[in-house]
């Protein structure tokens, strides 16, 4: 029982390392991002591609109401994985610092610096008493000094630089997938490409367009674009990630087109 009182109290205490060296409340935001719908990130010579899994729970839904790709500047975007809410709170704060950036500086903040930034500040809630670490994960993709540059930062505030990563549900597939089909000459269409059979390789290989997020940023314009239903369909049908229902369904179309 002793032990066992011992054992919770360094489970409660944010600010307490355990005695071989873990901070539970940071291991167990780890686990929150798990628990939500998949993120990925591509970075290609020509720009960097964000997408994300937005299945809702209820066809009732709004599917524009899920958010999961966000704009922090006009050359970065963001995505998440995990709480929605701690989400939003750490693209307010990332945006914030990219207009401070551009009110000192006259010049937009770099993509690695951004990252630092939003690190910096998750960090000081793994050891500030009376608060508790941000149960989220992002990807920060964006352009600097024309190179494409892509982050995930961590509920533990380390900033990790990445080629192509998932976070999120299903972590190790998706991660599985980006390993064995990743290039260093994809072209910005070929990551957006890859990115969704990353993320439908979790999904029996079938995405509905409203289920997903696409956003770019190209090398050259350095803008963030996000994709509308009509060019995420079009990506869809390229790669065959058309859900069966819906390919019967346009099959069916084309019959009855053929008998007019």
């Amino acid at each position: 029982m002793q032990g066992q009182a011992q054992q919770q109290a360094y489970d409660r205490g944010i600010t307490i390392f355990s005695p071989d060296g873990r901070l539970y409340q940071v291991e167990y935001a780890r686990e929150a991002v798990k628990r939500g719908t998949a993120s990925v990130g591509v970075r290609t010579a020509e720009g960097v591609v964000l997408a994300a899994d937005k299945r809702s729970r209820s066809p009732l839904m709004e599917p524009t109401s899920v958010e999961k790709i966000h704009k922090a500047d006009d050359h970065a975007g963001i995505a998440s994985a995990g709480h929605v809410a701690d989400a939003r709170q750490l693209i307010d704060f990332a945006r914030r610092q990219a207009q401070v950036n551009r009110l000192r500086y006259g010049e937009p903040v770099g993509v690695e610096t951004l990252t630092k930034n939003i690190t910096d500040h998750i960090q000081q809630y793994t050891q500030v008493g009376g608060a508790r670490p941000f149960g989220v994960a992002l990807l920060v993709g964006g352009v600097e000094n024309g190179d494409p540059r892509l982050y995930e930062t961590d509920p533990s505030g380390t900033p990790y630089e990445w080629k192509a990563v998932s976070i999120g549900a299903d972590r190790s597939d998706i991660q599985e997938h980006l390993e064995e089909n990743y290039h260093d000459d994809l072209s910005l269409d070929d990551g957006v490409g890859l990115a969704l059979r990353a993320i439908a390789s979790a999904n029996d290989n079938e995405l509905e367009t409203e289920g997903v997020d696409v956003a770019t940023i190209g090398a050259d314009s350095e803008s963030f674009v996000e994709l509308d239903n009509d060019d995420i369909a079009e990506y869809i049908a390229e790669n065959d990630l058309e859900p069966a229902d819906e390919e019967e369904g346009d099959a069916e179309d084309a019959d009855g087109d053929a008998e007019e």
